[in-house]
């Protein structure tokens, strides 16, 4: 007994330990952000369905594309509210040219949003992939501000430049990194807001 005690207890302190720790990471995330030279990469809110799109993809069409459930467009006015909330400095916000990055976008309203194609789906344009992350990391090479540059887009690219796949709505802060071979430096995570 004594020993499923003491397990117990230890799952409780790791738990405890890992939480404390993405507190930390997203207060020095949201830090980042009411500054200039921060960048939010946004992984789109949730939009059900298989990775990718269906075959016939049209990207002036949303109907061709996967797209914000309710809960994903709850999730991103979400996103727009905790960014105010926080007091986010926002310079400029971009995104993917899918709908469901610009939806994700538009939907948070916090600027006007610009099409930012270095951002768009590196899933299904796996042929582009390294064209996408050398022009998402330029990208973020140059942004010095004023402000936040938001960005909005998809886990794969996020996986290119750093290694990990978000959830759908996690707040990926980055800011350039000169001296690293890939010019991208991790800030924090912040994780997707709970929607209503």
């Amino acid at each position: 007994m004594s020993r499923l005690l003491h397990i117990a207890s230890s799952i409780a302190f790791l738990l405890a330990a890992g939480s404390a720790q993405a507190d930390n990471e997203a207060t020095r995330a949201w830090d980042a952000l009411r500054g200039d030279g921060a960048i939010a990469l946004i992984r789109h809110a949730a939009a059900p369905g298989a990775p990718g799109d269906p075959a016939g993809i049209n990207l002036d069409d949303c109907k061709t594309q996967r797209n914000l459930s309710a809960k994903g467009r709850a999730q991103a006015v979400a996103l727009g509210d905790v960014f105010r909330a926080q007091r986010v400095k926002v310079g400029k916000v971009a995104s993917s040219q899918w709908c469901r990055c610009r939806q994700t976008a538009e939907l948070m309203n916090i600027g006007p949003v610009e099409a930012a194609p270095a951002f768009n789906n590196a899933f299904v344009l796996r042929d582009d992939r390294d064209e996408l992350t050398a022009g998402a990391r330029a990208t973020i090479a140059a942004w010095r501000g004023p402000g936040t540059l938001v960005v909005a887009t998809h886990g794969q690219n996020i996986l290119n430049l750093l290694g990990f796949h978000p959830g759908e709505g996690e707040v990926v802060v980055v800011a350039p990194d000169p001296a690293e071979a890939k010019p991208v430096r991790l800030i924090g995570r912040i994780a997707p807001p709970s929607a209503p």
